[in-house]
């Protein structure tokens, strides 16, 4: 089987992604991948604490790989880090990378792109099935995980710091994919199928920040999102 890196985010997406690679058997997965801010010390875009990171990693049995990256970090320092974090696993014999994509090809090829510059295959189990049927696969192998961080564009902070789910997709707007693939909304997972035990944890405050990004071109575009902090119990 080949020896495998799981691109874990702590959320459903790559919660499912694991899943189904565990469950046909073609890969050995040999650690979790996960990049943090460094300043804080939490999950990217999800805003999830590292100990609540730890804890998902101590009940699926894995070791867990971190990069922490600054939040400024510009691509060439994003790749020249990801690349540092990845030579030892490369080294140790990993050949392929998991990730919980669904729909998003621009972002597919993008990933395809960087793995290739570290000898490595890209796996994506989750590729093009409906967002309702990967939900309801979700719920029924007896996953359950809260919505952490939302952006605002798409959603009011109401959703945040909710348990995903048939209410909470069906209190979705129109234009709002059901799995948030277009980073309408991301999620902590706390009860899998493959934890030794559930996550026991504190719904904590919601608070907003806003994110500036630059384009290709130089403009400036600006995001507010919601998080929800969630402490371990």
């Amino acid at each position: 089987m080949n020896k495998t890196l799981m691109n874990w985010s702590g959320g459903k997406d790559s919660a499912l992604a694991l899943w189904h690679v565990l469950q046909r058997g073609h890969y050995t997965v040999d650690t979790l991948f996960t990049t943090l801010n460094a300043a804080n010390r939490r999950v990217s875009m999800h805003g999830v604490r590292e100990e609540l990171l730890d804890a998902q990693a101590q009940r699926l049995h894995l070791p867990l790989t971190k990069l922490f990256l600054p939040e400024d970090t510009t691509m060439a320092d994003y790749q020249e880090q990801m690349g540092a974090a990845l030579e030892p696993v490369v080294s140790s014999g990993v050949t392929h990378a998991v990730f919980g994509d669904i729909f998003l090809e621009d972002l597919r090829t993008w990933r395809e792109t960087q793995l290739a510059r570290w000898s490595l295959t890209g796996v994506f189990p989750l590729w093009h099935v409906l967002s309702r049927q990967l939900l309801d696969e979700f719920w029924a192998a007896g996953f359950a995980t809260i919505v952490v961080s939302v952006n605002s564009h798409y959603l009011d902070a109401s959703y945040c710091g909710r348990v995903l789910d048939q209410a909470f997709v069906d209190s979705l707007p129109a234009n709002v994919d059901p799995c948030g693939e277009n980073g309408e909304f991301h999620t902590f997972v706390y009860q899998a199928p493959y934890f030794s035990a559930p996550i026991d944890v504190r719904i904590g405050e919601t608070v907003e920040k806003q994110y500036t990004y630059k384009t290709d071109r130089g403009e400036e575009i600006k995001s507010l999102y919601y998080f929800t902090d969630l402490q371990l119990i």
